[in-house]
C-alpha cells in the first residue's frame, strides 16, 4: 500500500525485478508488504452489489495519500478483450518510470492484476491496486494515482443491470475512463456507451457542468491502418469521423453522438494493433514481451506514457471541485447505496424494451377499440341503459377488445405477454367501473336519491315529533325537531351546491351519507314500512295537530262506519 512507499521521487523508484513488490497472481493470499489488486465493488450471486469499504479505507485513507488530490484511472469494456493485460503494462510504466525501459527484461512474465487467456472471463466487480502512486504534476502539486481494473460488460453470468453498474460506477468514480474496444467503434459500442453514461448520470446530482471528465477509445486489434493511422493522431482523426453529426443522419444516431459529447470534458481516440497471434492462440502466453508483436511494443511505448505521464493526467473533479481519496472514499460509497436501492430503473435489453413498447402498443389499441364501444353504448349523449344490459354489453366489448390484443403480433413470447394481458383486464374492469357511475348520473331517480332521502328524513321526524309531543314525550320530540331542522338545513344545502358547483366536497359527503341510508335494505320495503307507520297512526297525530289539512274529512269516516253498523 501507500504507506511502504514513503521514499520515492514522483513516479516511484521500484522496479519490476524486485519480486517483493508483485510476483504472485491476485488469487494467492496476500503477501507481506506485497502490493496486490483489491476487490472493492463484489457482484453477489443474486446480481446484488456490495461494497468492500474496509479494504477502500485501508488503500484510500492512508496517511500519505488521504489528503491528496486523486487522479482515478480505470478502463472498461468489453469481457475477454484485455483489459487487465493493458492494466499490468500500466503498472510497469508506474513502477519503473525511473528508468528508460520501463517495459522491462523482455523475457520477464507479465504480473500484476489477474489476467489470462481465453474465452472465460477473469476479473468480476471493480479491483483497485493497493498501491497509491503519488507523482508530481508540472505545477509542483504532488497528486495520488490510482489504478482501477473492471469486470467486462456483456458476459454470460452478467445481466445488462450488471454491466450498466459497472461501467457507471467506474466512470463516476474515474476522471479518466478508457473504454476499451476491440477492432472498431462500432454503432452499438456508442449506444451502450449512452446508455451506461446516463445510467450513471442519472444517480448524479444534477449540474450545469459535463457529468464525466476524459474518455479515451483505445481501439484493439486496428486493422486499418492505411486509412487511419496507429497511435492518437489517427485515432482522432478516426473519432472525429465516426462522431459527427450531419443533418442527413437519422435523429437516433444524432441524440447518440450529442449525449456521448454533452457528457465527458475531454474526448480522445488512440488505435493499437494487433499483438500477435502468439498472444492469441497460445494457452501458456504469460505476458513476456519477446512473444509479442513488434508493432504493437511500438505503439504500448507511446500509448501509455501518453495515458500516464503527470502532464496528460486529470485530477478528479465533481462539480467543479477537486476530489481528495478521503473525498472519493465517501463518494464511493454514497454512488453505491443508490445502485443498492431501486431509485433508479433498471436497463432494458433492445429486445426486452421493443418487446415492451410492442405489448403496449397492443394494450393501448385494445383499450381504445373498447373505449369507442363503449362510447357508443352508454356514451355522453346516450341514454339511460338498465344495468343489467350494461353488464352483458360490457362482457362482450371486454372480451371482442381481449381477442385484439391476443390478434396483435407480439415479441418476447406468450409468457411475456401475459402480464400485459392481465394489465389490459385490469384496466379495462377499471374502465368499466367509471362508465357504470357515468350511467347511472343519468337515471334521475338515481340523481334524485339525495332529495328523496331527505325529504323521507323529514317526513319521518315531522311525524314523530308529532306522535311524542302528543304523548308528552317532549325530549324526544325536541330530538326529531332537531333532526328535522337539520335535514331541512342539509337539503337546503345540497340544493345550492348542485345549483352553483361550489364546495363539492360537501355535496360529495351529503351524496355518501344519502346513500348509505338509502342503501339500507329494500328501499320499497322501507317506503312501504313509512307508509303503514303514517296510516295506523295518523288519528295520533290529527289529534296532536287538530287544524291539520283533511281532519274534518277523516273524523266523518269513523261516523258513516257507526251508521253503517247501526
Amino acid at each position: 500500500m501507500a504507506k511502504h512507499r514513503k521514499d520515492r521521487d514522483s513516479w516511484g523508484e521500484w522496479s519490476l525485478s524486485d519480486k517483493n513488490v508483485y510476483d504472485w497472481s491476485s488469487e494467492e493470499e496476500e503477501p507481506d508488504g506485497r502490493a496486490r489488486p483489491i476487490q472493492v465493488l463484489l457482484v453477489k450471486d443474486d446480481h446484488t452489489f456490495e461494497l468492500d469499504e474496509a479494504a477502500l479505507s485501508r488503500i484510500l485513507l492512508a496517511e500519505e495519500v488521504r489528503d491528496r488530490e486523486v487522479v482515478a484511472i480505470s478502463v472498461a469494456g468489453a469481457f475477454r478483450k484485455g483489459k487487465s493485460f493493458l492494466m499490468d503494462f500500466m503498472l510497469r510504466y508506474m513502477y519503473n518510470h525511473a528508468s528508460e525501459g520501463w517495459l522491462g527484461d523482455a523475457d520477464e512474465p507479465l504480473t500484476g492484476f489477474s489476467w489470462r487467456g481465453g474465452s472465460e472471463r477473469e476479473t468480476t466487480g471493480i479491483q483497485i491496486w493497493s498501491e497509491v502512486f503519488l507523482v508530481d504534476k508540472p505545477d509542483g502539486r504532488k497528486v495520488a494515482v490510482l489504478l482501477m481494473d473492471t469486470q467486462g460488460t456483456f458476459d454470460s453470468q452478467s445481466t445488462l443491470r450488471d454491466s450498466a453498474t459497472v461501467f457507471a460506477l467506474s466512470t463516476m468514480i474515474s476522471s479518466m475512463q478508457v473504454y476499451n474496444i476491440s477492432q472498431n467503434v462500432q454503432e452499438d459500442d456508442l449506444q451502450h456507451l449512452q446508455l451506461f453514461t446516463e445510467y450513471g448520470r442519472l444517480a448524479m446530482e444534477e449540474t450545469f457542468l459535463k457529468p464525466f471528465q476524459s474518455m479515451i477509445f483505445l481501439v484493439r486489434d486496428w486493422s486499418f491502418p492505411y486509412e487511419f493511422p496507429y497511435g492518437q493522431e489517427g485515432g482522432m482523426k478516426f473519432l472525429e469521423k465516426r462522431l459527427k453529426i450531419s443533418e442527413n443522419q437519422h435523429e437516433e444516431l444524432q441524440n447518440v453522438r450529442k449525449h456521448i459529447h454533452s457528457c465527458f470534458t475531454n474526448i480522445s481516440c488512440f488505435l493499437m494493433p494487433h499483438p500477435g497471434l502468439k498472444v492469441a492462440t497460445n494457452p501458456l502466453f504469460d505476458g513476456r514481451i519477446l512473444e509479442i508483436d513488434g508493432e504493437f511494443i511500438n505503439n504500448l511505448k507511446v500509448l501509455v506514457p501518453w495515458l500516464l505521464s503527470p502532464r496528460n493526467i486529470d485530477v478528479k473533479e465533481i462539480n467543479g471541485s477537486k476530489i481528495t481519496c478521503r473525498g472519493l472514499v465517501e463518494y464511493f460509497k454514497a454512488y453505491i447505496k443508490i445502485y443498492q436501492g431501486e431509485e433508479l430503473p433498471h436497463p432494458k435489453s433492445m429486445l426486452q424494451a421493443t418487446a415492451e413498447a410492442n405489448n403496449l402498443a397492443a394494450v393501448a389499441a385494445a383499450k381504445d377499440l373498447y373505449n369507442k364501444k363503449m362510447e357508443g353504448v352508454c356514451g355522453g349523449d346516450r341514454p339511460f341503459l338498465a344495468p343489467g344490459e350494461l353488464q352483458a354489453r360490457h362482457g362482450a366489448i371486454r372480451e371482442e377488445a381481449l381477442q385484439v390484443f391476443r390478434g396483435v403480433k407480439k415479441m418476447g413470447g406468450e409468457e411475456f405477454s401475459r402480464r400485459y394481458l392481465q394489465q389490459l383486464e385490469g384496466e379495462v374492469d377499471e374502465v368499466f367501473v367509471q362508465y357504470i357511475k357515468h350511467n347511472d348520473s343519468k337515471n334521475i331517480f338515481h340523481a334524485a336519491r339525495t332529495p328523496a332521502t331527505l325529504f323521507v328524513v323529514i317526513f319521518v321526524m315531522y311525524v314523530a315529533a308529532g306522535i311524542t309531543g302528543f304523548v308528552g314525550v317532549d325530549v324526544i320530540a325536541s330530538l326529531c325537531n332537531m333532526i328535522l331542522g337539520l335535514a331541512l338545513i342539509t337539503l337546503c344545502t345540497w340544493a345550492y351546491i348542485r345549483y352553483s358547483g361550489e364546495y363539492r366536497e360537501l355535496g360529495a359527503v351529503i351524496d355518501q351519507v344519502a346513500g348509505a341510508l338509502w342503501d339500507q335494505g329494500s328501499t320499497n320495503e322501507a317506503l312501504y314500512k313509512l307508509y303503514n307507520v303514517a296510516a295506523n297512526h295518523r288519528h295520533l297525530y290529527h289529534h296532536a295537530f287538530p287544524g291539520g289539512p283533511r281532519a274534518s274529512e277523516e273524523e266523518e269516516v269513523p261516523e258513516e262506519q257507526d251508521n253503517k253498523r247501526d
